[in-house]
């Protein structure tokens, strides 16, 4: 019985000490907090570096930047060779600490991959869990700026500049736009208080803002409850990827395919629309949109031509869909080549096989010419087409006749989104 018993007791023991390795859920920090006494203390483990690990207790006394970033961020391997002249820059007085949650393993893979040889300088933070939790965020490049043992914002790389550490070093009032990233799963900017509400429901909602918002990288996504889209979402792009995005699901709900050749734009500043190359900053932010519609679940097929009558209500410009008769390029099977393209295809294999309706969209993204290509061929099966060497005309109606088709230039009415000034 005694042997039981010490049994027992020396079971509990093992077990508690089990727990007591298991490490806590640390609580997310927020601007103005003090960071615990374990931030300091914790070794971190590094990669590229003499030491194995880093405390950060030892750079206590400087202006801490957590520069948070992966091997698969490319904006972020941008970033840092910024980081490291900055450093050098306020030597003494700055401490930049790049943190990456990945494995080492990842980390030695990518070091040694041609593209990684460019960054093997890199010293990091890796495998890291503790930060992460302590600063949530779903975007990256994140940094996070510590002084005197509070965390003072939360930021782009974007705003880490000789100014804005200059300023903060000094103590002085800053321009620095504190980020709390936002989560792109639920409505833009509704309070999360909302979901308190026990009584009420969302029925409708719209955000419209022009302006970049730093909370939130550029992109789209969808509300969808099974095979429902009750919402769309826009953010940080040109108002004309808004226009385009409603167009195709217009265009969808016609039995037809959308393309930008099926644009039409005659609005005075085609510019202000779209992004360009040679654009700065200023530029991106000025014609930065956001855009959020929802709706309720029994009103799904409204959701596009709401969003179409939103934005042409609250921008300067109106876009409609109309019937044109337009030139266009025309595809059809030939005459005498029925089972042509399936021999030939048979026979391929360069190229894997795509269906013809994807092919199709491939060539309406192409630039060699204005004309939409129109496939009037009823043809259902899949093709081995080669398009990426096709520059012309003449060779994109070669490369269709090797398959038994024709492509021919002739006028259809055709669905297009027409696009104005007010």
């Amino acid at each position: 019985m005694k042997k039981k018993f010490c049994r027992g007791i020396l079971s509990l023991i093992f077990t508690a000490m089990l727990c007591m390795q298991i490490p806590a859920q640390y609580k997310a920090l927020k601007v103005g907090d003090t960071l615990p006494e374990e931030v300091w203390t914790t070794p971190l483990q590094l990669v590229n570096s003499h030491q194995k690990t880093l405390q950060l207790g030892k750079e206590r006394d400087k202006l801490i930047l957590l520069d948070f970033w992966a091997t698969w961020c490319a904006a972020c391997l941008k970033n840092s060779p910024k980081m490291t002249a900055l450093e050098k820059q306020f030597e003494g007085q700055l401490k930049v600490v790049p943190v990456t949650t990945e494995s080492r393993m990842v980390l030695d893979k990518f070091f040694a991959s041609k593209n990684g040889q460019r960054y093997k300088q890199l010293e990091s933070v890796v495998g890291d869990k503790m930060l992460s939790e302590l600063f949530p965020h779903v975007a990256i490049p994140f940094m996070v700026w510590i002084k005197n043992g509070k965390v003072i914002s939360t930021t782009d790389a974007e705003q880490v500049t000789p100014l804005s550490i200059e300023a903060t070093l000094k103590g002085e009032k800053t321009s620095l736009q504190t980020v709390v990233q936002i989560d792109r799963n639920r409505p833009l900017m509704l309070a999360e208080q909302f979901d308190l509400e026990k009584g009420t429901t969302l029925k409708n909602y719209v955000l419209f803002s022009k302006g970049r918002i730093r909370a939130i990288a550029p992109g789209s996504g969808f509300h969808r409850q099974g095979l429902l889209t009750y919402g769309r979402q826009f953010t940080n792009v040109p108002l004309l990827r808004i226009y385009r995005g409603i167009a195709y699901e217009l265009f969808e709900a016609h039995g037809q395919k959308f393309s930008k050749k099926r644009l039409v734009n005659l609005v005075k500043e085609p510019a202000l629309l779209d992004f360009a190359p040679g654009d700065d900053e200023k530029a991106f932010d000025t014609k930065s949109y956001n855009f959020e519609f929802i709706v309720p679940l029994s009103h799904v097929s409204m959701l596009y031509p709401e969003m179409l009558k939103a934005v042409n209500t609250y921008s300067e410009y109106t876009a409609t869909l109309e019937l044109q008769n337009r030139k266009c390029l025309v595809l059809k099977r030939s005459p005498s080549a029925e089972n042509k393209a399936v021999k030939n295809s048979r026979n391929e294999l360069s190229v894997d096989p795509r269906p013809l309706a994807s092919l199709v969209n491939d060539v309406n993204d192409m630039s060699f010419t204005e004309l939409p290509l129109i496939d009037e061929s009823a043809y259902k099966g899949d093709l081995y087409i080669d398009l990426t060497h096709i520059s012309s005309l003449d060779s994109l109606k070669k490369v269709f006749e090797t398959e038994g088709f024709q492509v021919q230039e002739a006028n259809r009415e055709l669905l297009m989104m027409v696009l104005r000034d007010k």
